[in-house]
Parts: structure tokens; C-alpha cells; sequence
């Protein structure tokens, strides 16, 4: 493989995880509107 095909999957690399990281911010916001429960440490068992 030469340096110029190192350096193009290198950038399809990083562009998808550029696009993951975005997805996760958005769907981290929408999950923390939607987390409604309360939590009970007398029932939690050690």
C-alpha cells in the first residue's frame, strides 16, 4: 500500500468517526430528556 492509499483511508477514517461522534453527542441529548426514573438506594444490594 502506498503512502498516498495510507493517507486516503486515514481520511475515510477519520470522517467516519467525525460523523459517529456527532451522532453520539445528538442521541446523548435526546437519551437525557427521555431518562425519567428515580433511584433507590435501600434496594440496591451490595
Amino acid at each position: 500500500m502506498t503512502p498516498t492509499e495510507k493517507i486516503a483511508n486515514a481520511k475515510k477514517r477519520i470522517n467516519e468517526l467525525e460523523r459517529l461522534i456527532e451522532y453520539w453527542d445528538n442521541s446523548e441529548e435526546n437519551d437525557v430528556n427521555k431518562i425519567d426514573f428515580e433511584f433507590n438506594e435501600d434496594k440496591v444490594a451490595a
